[in-house]
């Protein structure tokens, strides 16, 4: 028995098992959950069976490989068995812990639990109700009033996927109340530590804005508020964003200040053991399982166990390992980005851990672009350099003031506002630095075949960076392979072969984007903008959407913007937009500016000289002219003064008229007898637009409706429908099939797509 023991520990403990089997449960969990069409499940299986037979070939048995294989596919079936299902049933109870909920004014959202799993909750509660959560303990749902539906995946390109997100965390239903019963229940160990959450996420709240929001990003994994945003997006441009997630650094202070404290308390080195083993775990469930902060404490914890044991391992195996045992615990753990980033990160320090500091930095840098360019469409020139300025200030000046202001802040409140004002001046000169943008580069989206075999590449040649000097010269020839790669994709996503019409999805409003192909000149009309009822302060649309989009297709400059008129559902988000855009014309019809409304949306953001008024007659010449067909008196932004232009494309005539009336159709018909191939209706739908006899006249091969979902206004009108159907006009509407793109190019034939597949209406 002892001798087959020493033969398991050491088939086992041989470099490399652990790293190489990881390398397999990743694939298989890429294949299980992501893996979508022939060639991205082909990829996944072939991979699978190069890794199976390479670890047969070194480790002389296929066993652990089969057991990997079971356990993952077991494990796959259960999940899929376990699927969300939940009915609004009389009996039909939700349970919601207050640390996983917001409440904005009367409006909760977050996440709750069923008997069947977990669920997205929303919906409008009372005061009473509201003090109910304010308590902080478990709290029932029941008595439910509204709906379950499925969430709501991405419906634009670029933009972040909800379904896909909440997949990873194998939720996939969303329960939207009007009206609910609440009853608070407390219970077991979990109960208490959601308290203890809600209650730390209360104590930052207290706390000046900047130090809350490191002390939730440090301690909870949270940005506490959207305030803080500007904080994330600066950080980010500027290639540091790692450093405010909790990771190794934390996990190491934690356990230096544990192992130092039960030092002096004479524990033994097991007993040390035990307090961090505890003390970590209950942190990955205050951390709220945030990845890198389980991937840490999971190495440290592992490390710890195998030199207890005597056993040697590795540290890429010992990683490997970890991986393994988060994977078994979340095999959906890959659908996150997060854990994606973070694994990756600390297998390129294993590869690394030889080089300089510098070379190590670039080294990771060049390893985590591929990630970047798929999850953020851009990467910074000068991250190296923005991490040697600001690591030593973050670990220097803001962690310390961060950790001491966690005790300090409930008895010396006044010891706060002077570490506020330093935290501010440190993050004033951070924000301006990132305003320049320097070295920040809009390379645009690239696909999962490209990102591995980028990925690939510069593991091979990482892996021989630290060989002798007879590897250099093969090492010089993958780096200029490299180097050809990333430059051919550039030239491909910003010199494309074709050119679009892009109707974006941007819920109840317009934005449409136009492009030429090759030396691209890009074009936008209106920039949408969410309807605000209630007087809140919302996120911009073009945070979400737009602007992504945009990134992903490498555009980072407007030739020209068109807004057709001042309401907020077209321009709502002009403001923002032309902060974070650089726009080099604002077109506009003759008036509009001299409205208060529209002059407080692009004062101070705009230059006087890149404004240009237009009136019916005149075209904006360029690579693509656009000829202005209404309105043909200034006025004051109206609907019925809509901003209405038409140009061609691949000998197809497109026709825009904002939220034009009916009148003003048979204005421009009057006038210019138009005919067009594509059409935009008028007023997303409504029945005061577009006149039956327009459309006849217009006799066009298709029109488009730009509307949002379940509207309160009812767009698509069935009254506009009907007349559609009455002459035949097949018609698309964003709010069936989410972004609709119409492509064209001298060596394609002109097509349209839609982002969400429908049948053709």
């Amino acid at each position: 028995m002892r001798r087959s023991k020493t033969n398991w520990q050491s088939e086992l403990l041989t470099p490399g098992f652990f790293l190489l089997t990881a390398l397999l449960g990743v694939d298989l969990s890429f294949g299980f959950y992501q893996s979508r069409g022939f060639l991205q499940q082909l990829t996944w299986i072939l991979l699978a069976c190069y890794l199976g037979l390479l670890l047969l070939q070194k480790f002389g048995t296929l066993k652990w490989v089969v057991v990997i294989l079971l356990v993952v596919g077991m494990i796959d079936a259960f999940l899929h068995n376990s699927k969300t299902n939940f009915v609004l049933t009389e009996d039909a109870v939700i349970k919601i812990y207050p640390d996983q909920v917001k409440v904005d004014d009367d409006w909760l959202s977050g996440i709750g639990s069923a008997k069947t799993g977990k669920v997205l909750v929303s919906g409008t509660i009372t005061n009473q109700q509201i003090k109910q959560l304010n308590q902080g303990q478990p709290v029932y749902l029941s008595s439910l009033v509204g709906e379950v539906k499925p969430i709501t995946p991405a419906t634009n390109y670029g933009q972040f996927d909800s379904r896909q997100y909440y997949a990873g965390k194998n939720i996939w239903q969303q329960v939207k109340f009007k009206s609910c019963r609440m009853q608070t229940k407390t219970g077991n160990l979990s109960d208490y530590f959601h308290y203890l959450r809600f209650e730390l996420q209360s104590y930052f709240r207290k706390m000046p804005r900047i130090l809350g929001f490191f002390s939730s990003e440090l301690l909870l994994g949270e940005n506490p508020n959207q305030d803080n945003q500007q904080i994330l997006d600066n950080y980010r441009d500027l290639g540091v964003i790692h450093i405010l997630s909790i990771s190794g650094l934390h996990v190491g202070i934690y356990a230096l200040l544990i192992s130092t404290l039960c030092y002096y308390l004479k524990f033994t080195e097991e007993e040390t053991f035990v307090c961090c083993l505890v003390i970590l775990l209950g942190w990955v469930f205050l951390s709220n399982g945030q990845a890198g902060f389980v991937r840490a404490s999971l190495t440290y914890l592992l490390g710890k166990f195998f030199s207890f044991k005597g056993w040697q391992i590795k540290h890429f195996d010992l990683l490997g390992l970890t991986c393994l045992v988060h994977l078994l615990v979340n095999p959906r753990l890959m659908m996150g980005v997060s854990a994606i980033l973070t694994y990756t990160l600390a297998l390129g320090l294993e590869m690394t851990d030889k080089m300089t500091d510098f070379k190590q930095s670039a080294m990771l840098n060049l390893l985590l672009t591929p990630l970047l360019l798929v999850y953020f469409f851009q990467f910074n020139l000068l991250t190296v350099l923005f991490n040697m300025l600001i690591v030593p200030y973050f670990n220097w000046v803001v962690m310390p003031l961060t950790f001491i202001n966690l005790v300090v802040f409930s008895w010396q409140p006044n010891i706060s506002k002077i570490f506020e004002a330093a935290l501010n001046y440190g993050e004033q000169l951070i924000g301006k630095l990132s305003a320049t943008k320097i070295g920040l580069l809009t390379f645009g989206k690239i696909n999962w075949w490209q990102c591995l075999f980028l990925l690939v590449l510069t593991a091979i040649i990482l892996a021989n960076v630290n060989e002798k000097v007879r590897m250099l010269g093969r090492n010089r020839k993958l780096a200029a392979g490299l180097g050809l790669t990333y430059l051919v994709i550039l030239i491909t996503i910003h010199f494309p072969l074709t050119g679009q019409v892009t109707f974006i999805d941007v819920g109840q409003g317009d934005s449409i984007l136009i492009t030429t192909p090759l030396w691209r000149h890009v074009y936008m009309i209106d920039v949408g903008g969410k309807l605000n009822f209630g007087g809140k302060k919302l996120t911009p649309q073009v945070n979400k959407i737009t602007i992504p989009l945009l990134k992903a297709e490498g555009i980072s400059q407007i030739d020209g913007l068109f807004v057709s008129h001042q309401d907020a559902d077209h321009v709502g988000d002009l403001g923002p937009f032309l902060e974070q855009m650089k726009v080099k014309k604002l077109y506009m019809a003759q008036g509009l500016i001299n409205n208060p409304s529209f002059q407080k949306r692009i004062s101070g953001r705009i230059a006087k000289n890149q404004i240009v008024q237009l009136l019916a007659g005149m075209t904006v010449p360029g690579p693509l002219p656009f000829h202005v067909v209404y309105p043909f008196k200034p006025g004051l932004g109206t609907n019925d003064d809509s901003l209405s232009l038409t140009f061609t494309l691949a000998d197809k005539r497109w026709l825009f008229t904002g939220d034009l009336g009916q009148r003003g159709e048979q204005e421009i018909m009057a006038k210019y007898g138009l005919h067009a191939d594509y059409f935009k209706l008028g007023h997303h739908g409504s029945k005061t637009a577009s006149n039956p006899e327009f459309l006849q006249k217009l006799h066009p091969a298709m029109v488009f409706i730009s509307a949002g979902r379940d509207n309160r206004f009812g767009h698509p009108h069935p009254e506009t429908l009907a007349t559609l159907e009455a002459q035949h006009i097949p018609w698309a509407s964003t709010q069936d099939c989410g972004m609709i793109t119409w492509t064209y190019g001298k060596l394609i034939k002109p097509k349209l797509t839609r982002f969400i597949p429908v049948n053709n209406k």
